[in-house]
């Protein structure tokens, strides 16, 4: 009798442990999103575009910071797995990077415009990552939607190589799917403006950016 009590107690504390560890490594807020990518609307006057280049709340920052830019999403893009969560595209293993949906009035800024945001907001030499952050899901990669997007930013890519003597690593892909990033990661620098990483990185980041091109900002309008 006390032997299978004992075997009780041992079950019952195996399985409370299990469910602890599960709850702490796949909490809610890291919870399926969508089963299928789902775009914002825009209107007829709209355009969308997509990028990577590192943390995901450091580049919707800047592109928020642009003009004829409505909204920028956060989320995940260029990999082979459905659905990643932050956690899983953390792994490395999704082939996701953490990646930007840009939301703008292209007779505001152009495409073309938003490339040369997109390299002169980065280190366009530093490879699977920026800054501190490192990892294939911090790679940089600009996404292309037809031909033309695509000539531009060869165009531009090539340019840049040539003025700075060395190879950008920015990878250039057709655009397929983007998958939202969960709630807690949206417009994060706004909600979160006294976190670390964003007094310590993400806003110099910006402000670098904002230095270099301030006839594009929104604030200088």
């Amino acid at each position: 009798m006390q032997s299978i009590k004992l075997y009780v107690l041992t079950f019952i504390t195996i399985f409370a442990f299990s469910c602890k560890h599960e709850a702490q490594t796949n909490p809610k807020q890291d919870a399926v999103i969508n089963v299928e990518p789902v775009q914002v609307k825009v209107t007829k006057n709209e355009s969308r575009a997509y990028f990577a280049s590192g943390c995901f709340w450091c580049v919707e920052s800047i592109y928020e910071s642009v003009i004829g830019v409505k909204e920028v999403i956060s989320g995940y893009s260029g990999g082979h797995t459905k659905n990643p969560t932050y956690e899983a595209s953390n792994t490395g293993k999704t082939g996701h990077a953490e990646a930007v949906e840009v939301i703008y009035n292209p007779s505001v800024i152009d495409f073309a415009t938003l490339v040369d945001v997109y390299f002169g907001s980065q280190d366009p030499m530093q490879a699977n990552g920026q800054g501190p952050d490192y990892g294939s899901q911090y790679r940089s990669i600009i996404f292309y939607q037809n031909d033309v997007q695509k000539q531009i930013i060869l165009k531009k890519k090539s340019l840049l190589e040539k003025t700075l003597g060395k190879k950008v690593v920015a990878e250039v892909y057709p655009f397929q799917k983007f998958w939202e990033a969960e709630a807690y990661h949206q417009d994060y620098k706004k909600h979160h403006p006294n976190n670390g990483y964003i007094q310590n990185v993400s806003i110099p980041r910006t402000n670098a950016f904002k230095k270099k091109f301030p006839k594009l900002l929104k604030e200088n309008q």
